[in-house]
Parts: C-alpha cells; structure tokens; sequence
C-alpha cells in the first residue's frame, strides 16, 4: 500500500529511522549505563539500584556465567517476576554472550518442562519460591546450572544469605545463590564475546493460548530496531516534559512479556528511566500508592489494568502532573475505560499492536494525540503491512483481511520449528498475524478479531469481539467473552460467558438486549453466567479454556447452558 500511513506521522517522526547504530543489543545497553551512570535506574518498594549498579552486578554475573563454561549462543532461562535481579540477569547474559529466555515464573511444572526442554537452555535464574516447581522436572531437561534468587537480594542486610544452606533445594544441579554468584564472578574478567546483529538475543515464546507454546527467534538487529523506532514514534508524546526531569516508568506488566520487556528494560536504558517495579499488578491499592509516589510520566498497561485502576477509590486522588503517556497494547482498548481514564487522568490510552513475533509494538497511535480512534493507529517506521484474503491476495481499504507484516522488527522465525516458521511466512517475507483487521485510506488499522478465535455458525463469519461490544453495553454487566464450540446444526454455535454486576440480570433479558443488535446467526446461542473471566498473566482473555469448559458443560449437562428460542 505504498506506506501510506507515513503521510500522517507526527512532525519529528520519519518515514525510515536508522537502525543500523549498534551492532548488538549488548552496545546499547552498555552506552545507557554509561550515559545514565549516575541515575537511579529500577525501584521497588524502597530499594533502588542506580544504572552504575546494574552496570556492575550484571558485569559479574556475565563473568560467573561464563565460568560456568556456557558456550556463545547456549540459551539461559530466567523464571524471575519484576524484580530487582530481572535486569541485572538479563543484562549479564547478553554481555556474556547467549541468548535469554523469559519464562513466566506462574507457569505449571507441565509448562516449564515444555519450554525448557523446547528452548534447550542448560542454565536457569530462577526465584527461590518457584524452585519446587523447577525440581519436580529437571531431570527431564538439560538444566545443568541453577543461580537461585532471594527476596532478601541486594539488600544490605543480606550478606548471611550468600552462605545460607542449599540442602532444601538437593534436587536441584549445581545451584548457588544469586549474590554468591555475584561475589565469584567479581574475582574474574569478562572475555567480551563476539556478537553479530543476526545472533539471537532472546527467545520469546508465545502464550501458547491458541497451541503448544512456542519460541520466537528475536535477533540483536530485531530488538535494536524495535527500541529506535518505539524510541522516536513514543517520544513526541513527552510535550511537557523539561529537559533536567527524569522520566519515570511505571512497570506492572511482566518483564519477562515482549511489552514490559521493551518499553520497561530496553527502552528505558535508553531514555535513561527511572522504572518503578510492581510484582504484583493486581494488588491495585498498591499500584496506586506507587504511582502517586513516583508521579509517573508513562503508564504502559492493558485494558484490563487500566479498568481495574479507575475503578479504585483512591485512583482520582493521585496527582497526574507527569503523566503524560499512557500505552495500551495486549488487547483492545475499551472506549469506556479510555473516556474514563481521560476524565481521570488527563492523559489520553494511546492503543498500540504488537506480538511476540514483532519484538513488542509494530502498530500504534499517534503518542502526541488526545483522541480515542477505536483503531490500533498506523504501522510504525521501517514497516510494511499488508491486509490479505485466505488466498494471499490484497483486500481493499475498509474490507476486512489477515494482518500480515514485514519489518526489521519481526522474528527470524520459530526455534527448531522450520515448518511452522515456513507457515507463518508468506513468499515475499511477510509475517502472517494470525489477527484479522481493516485499514482506512489513512493507513489506520483497526483489529476485527483473531483469525483462530473466528466462530464459523452456518457459513458465516462471527467475530467474538462484535457480540462482546454488544452485550457490555447492558448496564447489569461487568464483562463478557463470546467463544465457539461445535454444533450440529449449524457447524458452531456461539456461547457468551458474562459477568454481572446485576446478580438479578436474567438469561433471557441479557438475550433480548443482544438480538436488538445481532443478526440472528451472530447470537449467543448460550450463555452462562460466571463470577469473572480467567485471565494470561497480561490479562488476556483465555478463550481456549473457556471454549473448553463451555464444551466440557454441553457434553456433562446440556440444561447447564440456556438455549436460545
């Protein structure tokens, strides 16, 4: 489509942006240690490291893992929350010269065998409360290596830890203690390796949500261009910011998720941020404290965080002076939560896109607007975005098709996974999304669906986010979720799982308010009631376990869900 959407950049926003100024990820990192040395770098609770800090203890964590005898390139898992060890772990294992793998420190000892043995690593950094789910499979993997992390970490008072006893954790291989692996690696020198824009900087891996999780190959060149071109789109939305102040970022969202990872680790390095760490983002009163404390200036979230926060007593007492950039990826945007947020905050949800094959957003709005669009905005500098039919063909403006994109940002491909890599691909080198959208005149896209999320009912295309749009406007509900489950009748039926804040709310009044805006084959044959949704640790909606247990309750007891007339 010729980038059309460069037309309407923002002034100071090109149509190129040079992402050839470093040659690894390594470079950029070690520059914003130098440049922002003396600066307090991550804080949680009321413990801060400054970026010489982060400098230091990741130099000799890179040391103790080269002596270890890793060779460039081995992979090393780090099971961490937002934590203060995250970026001093991460850091080191770049400088050392292998590849990280994030994994979600929730995850079940089923999903932490799989990604372990899928991603290969040998070594782990891992937080001690997770170390029983690590030693129920490490035999069934290659884990060689366990540097064990602690609450009590970096703390002064916490020098007696570095010798505490490991006999709890016996069945767990070659395992020390984070600060003691700090201590040894500060005794040698870092052999600084040899690191090429094509070697891999991290496997990210998929939720795993739509099937079996898998890792994508995000090269040093990949996660450089992602931080230069979120760096110059994301900047112009500093407007009021002085020269002399330093940003503050507030990170709820999991560091070890493609989106905090670039926006709160990498991204940050380079602004110079102070990145204030929430362990636990659910725990909104805390969130709201820490964000009247530090006086934020970005809030990075989804729309279910931004909801939970205005829906806080004490949220509309904080002090919004500094916040000046609210980012919401993940998930779409709703337009309630975001008028809402603005009447709060006076900072408009600027909606961004991104997966993790795209090294975090690859479309967004415009950061210096204060308008919803109800869109995802333009695709960013340096990108290519096509809108394609099931046949591979361009659709045309306002016509719905898959999302398909070519960007320095997009993964090599998947780990060891030629063939899933081959399907995701099209000819000409375009990433095959997976999401369904349309773009207007303008360039600006707005998402329809997820393509694997699509209920087909008699032939007909039925995008789950339609029905929700519909039944959340009833004022007697909270939130909803439209899911498909086989039918046969009609090849799939739809089933809407709704919660009420109305308990009084009815089956049948909650289906006469929705065929008052649906065609008769998008309605919810079911609906089921329920006290909330389950949610990814981002707060994704988890539509495969709904569609599970929506069929789980059809085969156990039809009269279970209600039956449309």
């Amino acid at each position: 489509m010729d980038r059309i959407w460069t037309k309407h950049y923002p002034a100071g926003v090109p149509a190129e942006v040079d992402i050839h100024q470093y040659s690894s990820v390594v470079e950029l990192l070690e520059e914003g240690f130098e440049k922002h040395r003396g600066k307090q770098a991550y804080v949680l609770a009321d413990k801060t490291l400054t970026y010489n800090d982060v400098d230091r203890l990741s130099l000799d964590l890179a040391i103790y893992l080269q002596a270890l005898g890793l060779r460039h390139g081995d992979r090393v898992a780090v099971m961490l929350p937002n934590v203060l060890q995250y970026p001093i772990a991460t850091a080191a294992i770049l400088r050392a010269g292998f590849i990280i793998v994030n994994v979600n420190p929730l995850y079940t000892t089923r999903e932490l065998e799989h990604q372990l043995r899928d991603s290969g690593a040998n070594t782990i950094i891992i937080l001690e409360q997770f170390a029983a789910t690590l030693e129920h499979i490490v035999k069934k993997t290659a884990i060689k290596n366990v540097v064990l992390a602690g609450q009590g970490d970096l703390l002064e008072s916490s020098s007696a830890e570095d010798t505490n006893q490991l006999a709890e954790h016996s069945g767990l291989p070659n395992t020390v203690r984070f600060n003691k692996a700090i201590a040894i690696g500060h005794l040698g020198t870092l052999v600084k390796p040899q690191i090429e824009p094509d070697d891999i900087a991290v496997l990210q891996y998929t939720g795993g949500t739509t099937g079996v999780s898998k890792g994508a190959v995000l090269q040093h060149r990949a996660i450089i261009a992602s931080v230069l071109i979120h760096d110059v789109w994301l900047d112009v939305g500093f407007t009021k910011e002085e020269n002399s102040e330093q940003r503050a970022v507030l990170c709820a969202l999991p560091l070890y998720h493609i989106f905090a990872f670039i926006m709160c680790g990498m991204l940050a390095m380079r602004w110079g941020s102070l990145n204030v760490l929430i362990p636990n983002a659910r725990d909104i009163p805390v969130v709201v404290k820490e964000i009247a404390r530090h006086k934020v200036h970005c809030i990075p979230g989804v729309n279910t965080f931004f909801k939970a926060l205005t829906n806080d007593p004490n949220f509309a007492e904080v002090d919004f002076t500094n916040l000046q950039l609210s980012i919401a990826g993940g998930m779409a945007a709703d337009r309630a939560v975001a008028r809402k947020w603005l009447e709060i905050t006076g900072c408009s949800i600027t909606e961004g896109y991104g997966l993790s094959e795209t090294s975090c957003a690859i479309v967004c709005n415009l950061a210096d607007s204060q308008r919803f669009t109800d869109t995802i905005g333009l695709p960013f500098p340096n990108t290519d975005i096509r809108l394609i039919d099931d046949n591979g063909d361009d659709v045309a403006f306002g016509k719905t098709g898959e999302i398909a994109i070519r960007s320095p940002q997009v993964m090599a491909g998947y780990f060891n996974r030629p063939d899933e890599t081959k399907a995701a691909m099209t000819a000409d080198g375009f990433f095959k999304s997976g999401d369904i959208g349309s773009m207007d005149e303008q360039g600006y896209i707005k998402i329809v669906d997820r393509k694997k999320d699509m209920i087909l009912v008699s032939g007909f295309n039925v995008f789950p986010s339609e029905i929700e749009s519909v039944a959340v406007l009833h004022p007697a509900i909270r939130d909803c979720a439209a899911v498909g489950i086989p039918d046969e009748r009609s090849s799939e039926a739809v089933v809407l799982f709704a919660v009420r804040s109305d308990p009084t709310l009815t089956e049948e009044e909650l289906r006469s308010f929705c065929a008052r805006s649906l065609t008769g084959y998008k309605r919810p044959k079911y609906i089921q009631f329920c006290t909330d949704l389950p949610l990814s640790n981002v707060g994704k909606v988890l539509r495969r376990q709904l569609r599970d247990e929506a069929v789980s309750r059809m085969h156990d007891s039809a009269s279970e869900l209600s039956r449309s007339a």
